[in-house]
């Protein structure tokens, strides 16, 4: 029974650390409505760029906060292409994700870096006094709280209303004298660089960083978001935010329960889609629903009527 309550308890500490991430893929997808590719690669370059300084003898909290600088960086080069270059969107997530592999493989210096023997954001928490056991809980509870906090008041902000109108409707807010494409650039550097912020804190989590930690990721975060949006409807920022949170949470549940029942680790990408699936196809099962009880109530109505 203890075992079973320590493997739901380190399922919500993935859940929640995923959920940094979820936040990320839901400003791009749903604020920007922007399919953003590129966050199979900034994933594992915050990782990569986490270890990579904290094995340099950096400061645990310096080497974290300085991830989501390149996860910022490498989600401005895909606003460039797309906006500048006039590359596709997703073409533009393909390309960088691509070269994002190289790069994140030139900071690592090898495909896989272990951090077990390495001072990190869990240990300087546990040499404060406070238990292995709820530090990394403790630390991501808080981290979320402050990563839904902040973008939530800069999406009410001046510039977060002009982001959100970006992804609502470009061309109205364009003739309104704003420029869509830096909006663009800055929105989805933002994204990732919340996207590389989660990755540092899983790969100090697990120990170690590697190069193909990223593969998926983009299909995991929409899952989550798509799940929270299901759970919550996004009426609001807050809400939307508060949905992408609780998905991902939701999300790694199911998958732990998956596994529970006997799935192979190798089915968990099937496991993911039919997540998705469900959830997208929930939507349009209970529209279709709604419309044919309006429809059997003006019948109704039209035939008392008679």
């Amino acid at each position: 029974m203890n075992l079973a309550l320590g493997a739901v308890f380190r399922v919500l500490e993935q859940g929640l650390v995923y959920a940094v991430m979820a936040v990320g893929v839901y400003l791009s997808s749903r604020v920007l409505d922007f399919p953003d590719l590129t966050v199979d690669g900034s994933f594992p370059m915050g990782a990569a760029v986490a270890a990579r300084l904290l094995i340099g003898g950096v400061h645990p909290l310096v080497g974290t906060l300085l991830a989501p600088v390149a996860g910022f960086f490498a989600g401005a080069a895909t606003g460039i292409l797309n906006t500048r270059l006039r590359i596709s969107n997703l073409l533009a997530g393909i390309l960088t994700m691509t070269a994002l592999y190289s790069v994140n493989l030139r900071v690592m210096g090898r495909a896989n870096v272990p951090l077990l023997r390495t001072g990190t954001v869990l240990t300087v928490l546990q040499e404060k006094g406070i238990p292995p056991t709820i530090s990394s809980f403790l630390l991501f509870c808080i981290v979320v709280v402050i990563v839904k906090y902040m973008v939530d008041v800069f999406l009410r902000t001046e510039f977060g209303l002009a982001l959100r109108a970006t992804g609502d409707n470009e061309s109205m807010i364009r003739s309104l004298g704003v420029n869509t494409d830096s909006m663009k650039i800055v929105g989805i550097g933002i994204a990732n660089a919340l996207v590389a912020l989660s990755g540092a804190l899983v790969a100090q989590y697990q120990g170690f960083a590697d190069i193909g930690m990223g593969i998926g990721t983009v299909v995991a975060g929409l899952a989550s978001v798509i799940i929270g949006e299901a759970i919550i409807p996004p009426r609001s920022v807050g809400m939307g935010t508060l949905g992408a949170i609780i998905g991902s949470v939701v999300y790694r549940l199911a998958v732990f329960l998956a596994l529970r029942l006997g799935f192979a680790p190798t089915d968990l990408k099937l496991v993911t889609a039919l997540l998705v699936i469900a959830a997208l196809s929930g939507k349009s099962i209970k529209r279709g629903i709604g419309g044919e009880r309006r429809k059997a109530a003006r019948n109704a109505g039209t035939e008392i009527s008679v």
